[in-house]
């Protein structure tokens, strides 16, 4: 019986063992929000990004020092296009050259974040 119970044991230990190799990756929590920093165009812009699966369901702007009319708005229309594209492959916002740089490399960041193993 003892030796049953063991077998049984070790095959209970590799499976797990396997399982937890087996993607490669972490996977994100569901629904939870990564912080990610960056130089803006006049000091660093911080953001969180909420991720569930492979979706980015929210990125909401922490603090940055750009101006709130030409690198802030920039910021809500960034925000805007990486949500539609679900990533950062997106062009910038003209005008706003290092903000946009500054916030793509935030998100890149927590999104960096949100898939270490």
């Amino acid at each position: 019986m003892d030796r049953i119970r063991g077998i049984l044991l070790m095959g209970l230990l590799f499976t797990l063992v396997l399982g937890g190799c087996a993607s490669g990756r972490a996977r994100p929590l569901p629904g939870a929000f990564y912080t990610g920093q960056a130089a803006g165009y006049a000091g660093p812009i911080r953001l969180s990004v909420q991720i569930e699966g492979n979706r980015i369901l929210d990125i909401l702007i922490l603090d940055h020092e750009d101006d709130p009319a030409v690198g802030g708005a920039a910021m809500e229309a960034l925000r805007e296009a990486v949500l539609a594209a679900n990533g950062t492959d997106i062009d910038g916002v003209s005008g706003a050259t290092e903000s946009s740089r500054g916030f793509l490399a935030a998100v890149d960041e927590a999104l960096h974040k949100a898939l270490l193993p």
